[in-house]
């Protein structure tokens, strides 16, 4: 199982929960689990057995079936996050530490390359392509993206996800300097 997938599933546990008002100790009980291994599973720090997960899944009342309807096994080409969407998660419990999951993707063997670009009001160049998966995360100011004829308006605080080999070139038509954070995953295979 890819680790988007997971995520969804540890997603899924945690909103069946609350929708269900169960607290963590409440579906631990129910499962016949720890509340640690609950609030791992839900914070997607653990992958629960798949007889654990059955036993989640019938603690929620929930059909197999209900449970893992609609979630996607072959994951996007794109992936926008909003801000607002980000998820918080709780990885020690030290005040003053706030983590936010920004983005979980598996990929095979590969470099990394992080890069700060900034793009100035008006820059317009030509459609590129590149042989990596890439990750933008706008630090200030905004952007639209054109990916594979598609556009995407980001703000400070979005995120794109993308196969770079896919046309795509960012343009700054606000009146401000454009900041990202640029992730290149490039394959070793």
């Amino acid at each position: 199982m890819k680790g988007a997938f997971l995520l969804e599933v540890s997603k899924r546990i945690k909103h069946n929960r609350k929708k269900k008002q169960f607290t963590v100790q409440e579906l631990a009980s129910r499962a016949k689990v720890s509340k640690g291994l609950i609030s791992q599973i839900e914070n997607g720090r653990t992958i629960p057995s798949l007889s654990v997960l059955f036993n989640i899944i019938q603690a929620l009342n929930m059909d197999v079936g209900d449970f893992f309807n609609d979630i996607q096994i072959l994951e996007p080409t794109i992936i926008v996050q909003r801000k607002e969407d980000y998820e918080n998660f709780v990885k020690e419990d030290i005040k003053g530490y706030s983590y936010k999951r920004i983005l979980t993707k598996n990929l095979p063997a590969s470099t990394v390359d992080l890069v700060l670009l900034n793009i100035s009001p008006g820059t317009y160049r030509k459609k590129v392509k590149t042989d990596a998966y890439e990750y933008k995360y706008i630090l200030k100011g905004e952007v639209n993206y054109m990916i594979n004829g598609n556009y995407y308006k980001l703000k400070e605080g979005d995120s794109v996800f993308f196969d770079g080999r896919l046309p795509h070139v960012p343009e700054n038509t606000g009146k401000s300097l454009c900041s990202m954070l640029v992730v290149y995953f490039f394959s070793m295979t």
